[in-house]
């Protein structure tokens, strides 16, 4: 298939593997942090990992959406369908993400609540229009690759004057997730979290391009090459990444040209500008409150707004004392850190967030394999740590 299994193809990858190898300087480590989950989901699932030497390590980084979202937002979202009756519409992977008081969305639509999956904000529409006498809510997540969809949908609910339609907004922002990163006291201050570069992320800058990560290279001297989601587009960009560090450049390189431009897609930039504003502060599972991280609807289409229209209050909530999800999106930690990991979390009993999605890093590692050498936990142990 056309622009697929020439990235996956295996002698190519051993003759990355090998230019690799031998660019790669025994006298150093690197350290690379791949931002998206789709890239932790192609590392673990192609192996590509086992192909890299024993001095170049990858660091899972913040970039699956289910894993970033706090659990207050979800409870947002089950309290809509639990004590506002409102039909709640979401993507199937944000059903099973745990919140409080052992609930997620799908543990809610159980209790009678009436939530239901969706492949996109028009199939929300579509709710919305055939159920006039409800109250519809689309549970918007994601980076900027979602984004413009719900924008869409926002706009085309105006126009059609669907009164009874409105959006949770929960969309964030790659390039400030990106900087809390590189501002974070185990990047800048305690270096315990080594980085040397980032492989930026694929479909977030088919929308945005490549400009935006130009001030990350320039200012803190970290070079980003940006890659499709392939296992070969993964390697090719580590290897760029060496090279630039060897050359001690620090540059925005594009790796995925056969989608990615620098300028992006200005249709999807200009409609997410019309419908949506900046946050001043967004809560990040993991993170933490990050400054002008997120959006809302802007006030022009506040109708839609459905942190307007119910009387909602966002409240934090931590996470399961036994879940390392949050150092594991910080990139302190890997999955198999985790104590709980492959005994008590598993993608079918997930206790964090990261176990939930399949770009989650734990869900990545679990479900490819790469659990296998961890030691395993006693029952007594498990129960404890639960």
């Amino acid at each position: 298939m056309k622009y697929i299994d020439e990235f996956r193809d295996g002698e190519l990858a051993r003759q990355i593997a090998a230019r690799i190898a031998a660019e790669a300087r025994p006298d150093r480590n690197y350290s690379f942090m791949e931002f998206c989950g789709g890239h932790t989901h192609a590392i673990s699932r192609y192996g590509v990992d086992s192909l890299l030497p024993a001095n170049v390590r990858m660091v899972h980084g913040p970039g699956c959406p289910v894993c970033v979202l706090p659990i207050g937002r979800i409870d947002m979202a089950i309290r809509l369908a639990l004590e506002h009756d409102a039909i709640v519409c979401c993507y199937g992977d944000t059903l099973r993400v745990p919140a409080s008081d052992g609930l997620s969305l799908l543990k809610a639509k159980a209790r009678g609540g009436d939530i239901r999956m969706v492949y996109s904000p028009s199939d929300a529409l579509v709710i919305a229009r055939d159920n006039p006498a409800r109250e519809v809510v689309f549970f918007a997540i994601g980076f900027e690759t979602t984004t413009p969809p719900t924008a869409a949908a926002i706009r085309s609910a105006q126009q059609q004057k669907l009164k009874n339609f409105s959006v949770l907004c929960c969309h964030v922002l790659t390039p400030a997730a990106i900087a809390h990163v590189l501002n974070s006291p185990e990047v800048k201050q305690y270096g315990t979290v080594p980085l040397d570069g980032f492989v930026g992320p694929a479909h977030v800058s088919i929308v945005i391009g490549s400009a935006p990560y130009e001030p990350f290279a320039r200012e803190y001297r970290k070079p980003v090459v940006i890659a499709g989601f392939e296992p070969l587009d993964v390697m090719q960009a580590i290897l760029m990444l060496i090279r630039q560090v060897n050359e001690s450049r620090a540059e925005v390189e594009n790796e995925f040209t056969r989608a990615v431009t620098r300028e992006g897609n200005w249709i999807a930039i200009d409609l997410m500008d019309e419908i949506f504003e900046l946050r001043a502060a967004f809560e990040w599972r993991g993170l933490g409150e990050v400054p002008l991280s997120a959006l809302r609807i802007c006030g022009k289409y506040a109708e839609f707004d459905a942190e307007r229209r119910f009387p909602l209050e966002y409240a934090p909530v931590a996470d399961n004392k036994a879940c390392e999800c949050g150092a594991i999106l910080r990139g302190v930690k890997r999955p198999t850190d985790c104590k709980i990991f492959g005994t008590v979390c598993t993608p079918e009993n997930p206790v964090g967030s990261c176990m939930v999605s399949s770009e989650g890093a734990c869900a990545a590692h679990y479900s490819y394999g790469r659990f296998r050498s961890i030691p395993v936990m006693s029952e007594t142990e498990a129960g404890a740590a639960a």
